[in-house]
């Protein structure tokens, strides 16, 4: 596959700016860059989910016209996209092969499904039910469906945007395996991920984006770690991460024997005002439940919360909004926008009372407001009125983020920020910071504390901060 000077914009604006790339058999080609470089957008090219404006796109050395995911199909390509979207009601078999059921007289033959699906499954060794519903998975057991309904359409290329961020390290590892088999059979593999050590183990070729430009291409043996990112970001790799030093004040929150059954038990900590508190720990360890949990969208079963040494039990988000607390999620489209929506309305949603009178909204205010925000963290878009939806995951991200700061928090919980959001705590305000990239926790943390199983497992100080310590505390309870 090769795409030569290949353009797309969105209501005006030019995300991707005459982009050349190519794809050889049998290869993992890694796909990099901040988020908002373009990468996912280059890929549903490929995939015919968007149509390019411009340059041209080869498979087989044809030039071809990719207008529809049916088309892609048809020439081969198959994508594992990054958010799922599953038919949840729907069983395994029924997902993995949508459109494509083995029939017997005009009606599906489920006993013929049921039997493909299973084969396919224990092919990849993956132990999953091919009669469960999907609803009845876990996240990472939808993630890997994902990838055998891809598998199973028998493509020369495969595109996997993000293809391990919703599962374990066993499963990294069986979907590895899978991917050194498809290799063999001559599969070409472009691979979309931020994760540096996956890179360098499973890649052949790496293509670096950087706001819809392409930087460079290398074999995998002629780049280093330290390359990549100044590629990606524009800067070394001592000023990814830049730390400022600011003094650290009174506790601003003090968590005491907190507990969930099932997602945490008995958590206690305390946060500082000017601090950037990192919290790690292996897939399903409890980071995200604990945070729901503080900022009320869920209410812990025992233990106290305490905020400026006042106690409080929050019965919603928004008694913890009113209390100074921004809870930056991850999953922006799920949990942290409206997608049908405007930036506008996003961006003022979580301080609506401010740009209401007399029970009518100021256009005027907001107005000002949201493009003081665009302009601070260089939002792409090419008007503050057109639908959230339609922005790159990256500016998606940024306009969560600006939703937050115009509450002018003094405590801000980032899960798992991306790169290129500032999450530099300031001296009147808290950091709590959850992250499963070390080299981003350890770089921007004053503090670490470890989740293991549910438990606290530990904490360590900045001058303590290594990557052996924190990994041996994230396997204390496993």
């Amino acid at each position: 596959m090769e795409l030569k000077g290949v353009r797309k914009s969105f209501y005006g604006v030019e995300v991707l700016h005459g982009v050349d790339f190519k794809l050889e058999p049998g290869t993992v080609h890694a796909l990099m860059g901040e988020n908002g470089a373009g990468k996912s957008t280059m890929m549903k090219i490929i995939a015919g989910i968007h149509l390019n404006d411009g340059g041209q796109v080869f498979i087989d050395g044809n030039e071809v016209t990719i207008d529809s995911p049916a088309k892609a199909q048809e020439l081969g390509v198959a994508m594992i996209h990054q958010e799922l979207s599953p038919v949840l009601e729907m069983s395994v078999a029924e997902n993995i092969f949508l459109g494509r059921e083995p029939s017997k007289s005009g009606f599906v033959d489920y006993k013929q499904l049921y039997k493909q699906t299973k084969e396919l499954l224990d092919g990849l060794k993956i132990p999953i039910n091919p009669k469960a519903k999907m609803k009845s998975l876990r996240v990472a057991d939808q993630q890997m469906v994902e990838i055998a309904k891809a598998i199973s359409q028998n493509a020369h290329i495969l595109i996997m945007d993000e293809p391990t961020s919703s599962i374990t390290d066993r499963e990294v590892e069986s979907l590895f395996a899978m991917i050194r088999d498809m290799k063999a059979r001559g599969v070409g593999m472009v691979y979309i991920s931020h994760k540096m050590d996956e890179i360098f183990q499973i890649a052949d070729e790496i293509t670096v984006l950087r706001d819809g430009n392409l930087v460079n291409t290398w074999k995998v043996a002629d780049v280093d770690y330290d390359t990549l990112i100044f590629n990606m970001v524009g800067r070394d790799l001592k000023e990814q991460f830049p730390k400022v030093t600011v003094p650290i004040g009174e506790t601003v929150l003090k968590v005491d024997g907190l507990t969930r059954e099932g997602q945490f038990e008995d958590i206690s900590f305390e946060l500082h005002k000017g601090e950037i508190l990192g919290f790690v720990g292996l897939m399903g360890a409890g980071r995200t439940e604990l945070m729901q949990c503080i900022f009320g969208m869920t209410r812990p079963e025992a233990g106290t919360i305490e905020l400026n040494g006042e106690k409080v039990e929050f019965k919603s988000p928004r008694e913890a909004i009113d209390h100074g607390i921004a809870y930056v999620t991850e999953d922006r489209k799920g949990e942290g926008l409206v997608l049908p929506m405007s930036v506008a309305h996003n961006t003022t949603l979580a301080a609506l009372s401010d740009f209401v009178s007399g029970g009518l909204l100021s256009a005027g205010k907001e107005a000002k407001v949201v493009a003081e925000q665009i302009k601070a963290l260089n939002t792409k878009v090419h008007s503050p009125r057109m639908a959230v939806k339609s922005l790159s995951g990256g500016n998606q991200q940024k306009v969560v983020l600006a939703k937050w700061i115009i509450t002018n928090p003094g405590i801000i919980i980032f899960d798992e920020p991306t790169r290129g959001i500032d999450v530099g705590a300031k001296a009147d305000n808290a950091v709590i910071m959850i992250s499963s990239e070390m080299p981003e926790a350890m770089g921007m943390s004053d503090r670490i504390i470890v989740l293991s199983n549910h438990k606290y497992s530990g904490e360590l100080k900045r001058e303590e901060f290594s990557q052996e310590a924190i990994a041996q505390m994230q396997f204390k309870y496993m």
